[in-house]
Formats: structure tokens, sequence, C-alpha cells
């Protein structure tokens, strides 16, 4: 079974879509621009940790469905070292 099966229930049943969605992510600050490459169009709010090493990422953007919400999740899944939140 896809482990996003329920997250994607889930999201159908909070939004009635299409609808904003808030993306948040902690990263190591060298691979933000390959978080971002693979984010939707929004936007984007981002802070830095205290030693420099690692930013968080909160993009809002209007997605169509949950299974765009979906697709994002298991493209940034592949980057090394993202924490989603």
């Amino acid at each position: 079974m896809d482990p996003y099966h329920n997250f994607k229930n889930r999201l159908d049943e909070i939004h009635t879509w299409p609808s904003s969605y808030l993306f948040k992510f902690v990263v190591p600050e060298a691979k933000k621009g390959e978080l971002l490459s693979v984010m939707p169009t929004g936007m984007v709010q981002e802070r830095s940790s205290a030693n420099q090493k690692y930013v968080s990422i909160s993009l809002t953007a209007k997605m169509e469905s949950a299974d765009e919400v979906v697709a994002v999740y298991k493209q940034v899944a592949h980057i090394e070292g993202i924490v989603t939140l």
C-alpha cells in the first residue's frame, strides 16, 4: 500500500480543493536550492538556524488536489537531510 494513502485521505477530509496549502521543511543550507527547485510557486518564508547550517522553509501555495500535495512530498523525500514538518 502507498504510505501516503492515509495522508491523502486526511487532506481530502480537511480541504476543499483547490486550496492554499502550507508546506514546512527544515533542510541543510546547502540543499535549500534543491528544495526550492521542486516546490510549487508560492509565498516563501525562510529562517536560518543560529549556526547557519539549516534553514526552515515555509511555503504557502495554491494546490489543485491532495494528489498534487502528495506529489510534492514524494519529490522532496529524496533530498538528503530534509525534515518534513
